[in-house]
């Protein structure tokens, strides 16, 4: 089975602007409604049962259920009766929004991250149709349940034999866009591993250093337009909350920040492309870049993307039919990539390999080891 997501721009009119903002306030109110209830839940349990907490709590009864997905959903069908406006949404969206949540508190136990956060209007951009009807999109125009017909830019055809599963759409400063889900059931072969490799070291000095000794520099998209952001954001800090100047300003900002996305995750294309450009194999590191997200070069790793790299490279190395491996980084500053030989350990102010058994020399990065 392949599955693919492709993103259109939509241009709703007036009407239908109106309606997607109905529904993502609806989505809203449900997400931030189901995730008071489960903390509700959890906060009266932390205290033991012969003592109380200093914090004040709200009590709940001993014997009231955890509140799962199925409990939360057969509740939103009941509720329904007493807020009519719950029934202005498709029942499969507000779904989704419990699914979604679920999904958090599942991430935040495997993963150990935080409690899910409350969603105010400008947090809460998206929403998902699970299911669409046969051949939605009929030129220029997608049909979706309850927005009916919609116009988008089908900057590219649907490939021939993909059925369109669902349908996310989401807000951003420039407009409303579609993410459609394609599927294609057919059995996909793993890449064969054959051809030139070529291994990859990213790091904050040069973003790539390739085993070929191509190394290429980081780009800094967020210094170019950080002079402007600032202004911008130094305003907003003296207007007031709720303000129609604080959220043109908003808006603003957020268009900024858009820019730098779009540039940073084409630069990354181009250079995916380009890396595979005569290569067979491709090999990287195994990081996690959560860790390199902290400390004092946090702002350079999120400027540089380093896991939206990783990610857009695995993809289109599937696409051109290169093999793709995740390697361990453990220990590989200490061997030699010539003959194999390890060489102990090496500072970081080392910046030259050079092995004491072939006498090869190279750049610690350009001969493919990590930093």
């Amino acid at each position: 089975m392949l599955n693919m997501t492709w993103e259109f721009k939509l241009e709703p009119t007036s009407e239908q602007v109106k309606l997607i903002e109905r529904i993502l306030g609806v989505c809203r109110s449900v997400w931030n409604f189901a995730l008071r209830e489960r903390k509700d839940w959890l906060n009266s349990r932390k205290s033991p049962v012969n003592a109380c907490s200093i914090v004040q709590e709200y009590i709940l009864p001993a014997d009231e259920p955890y509140p799962s997905y199925h409990t939360q959903a057969k509740r939103l069908t009941q509720a329904k009766e007493q807020f009519p406006k719950l029934k202005d949404v498709h029942s499969q969206v507000l779904q989704q929004v419990l699914r979604t949540l679920d999904r958090s508190f599942e991430d935040m136990r495997a993963m150990k991250l935080g409690f899910p956060r409350f969603k105010n209007k400008y947090r809460m951009r998206s929403f998902v149709f699970p299911q669409l009807g046969k051949n939605p999109i009929n030129g220029n125009l997608l049909k979706l349940p309850q927005l009916g017909q919609i116009h988008l830019r089908l900057s590219r055809p649907i490939p021939e034999g993909f059925e369109i599963k669902q349908a996310r759409v989401v807000r951003r400063a420039s407009g409303y866009f579609v993410m459609l889900v394609l599927q294609l059931n057919v059995s996909v072969p793993d890449t064969r591993i054959s051809g030139h490799p070529r291994g990859l070291d990213l790091g904050f000095d040069k973003f790539v250093a390739t085993s070929d000794s191509e190394q290429v520099n980081r780009s800094r998209f967020l210094s170019t337009l950080q002079r402007e952001m600032k202004l911008l954001q130094r305003r907003l800090k003296h207007k007031q909350k709720g303000s129609n100047n604080r959220h043109k300003l908003n808006r603003k900002i957020a268009r900024i920040h858009q820019r730098i996305t779009d540039t940073r995750k084409d630069w990354h294309f181009e250079l995916s492309h380009h890396l595979c450009d005569g290569t067979g194999m491709m090999f990287v590191e195994d990081i996690d870049f959560r860790t390199w997200a902290r400390g004092m070069y946090s702002r350079h790793s999120a400027d540089a993307g380093f896991g939206q790299f990783v990610n857009i490279l695995q993809w289109v190395c599937f696409k051109r039919g290169v093999f793709f491996s995740k390697v361990d980084k453990n220990y590989t500053s200490q061997q030699c990539p010539e003959c194999g030989t390890h060489t102990g350990k090496k500072e970081l102010s080392e910046r030259i390999h050079s092995c004491p058994v072939c006498f090869y020399t190279a750049s610690r990065r350009g001969s493919g080891t990590s930093n």
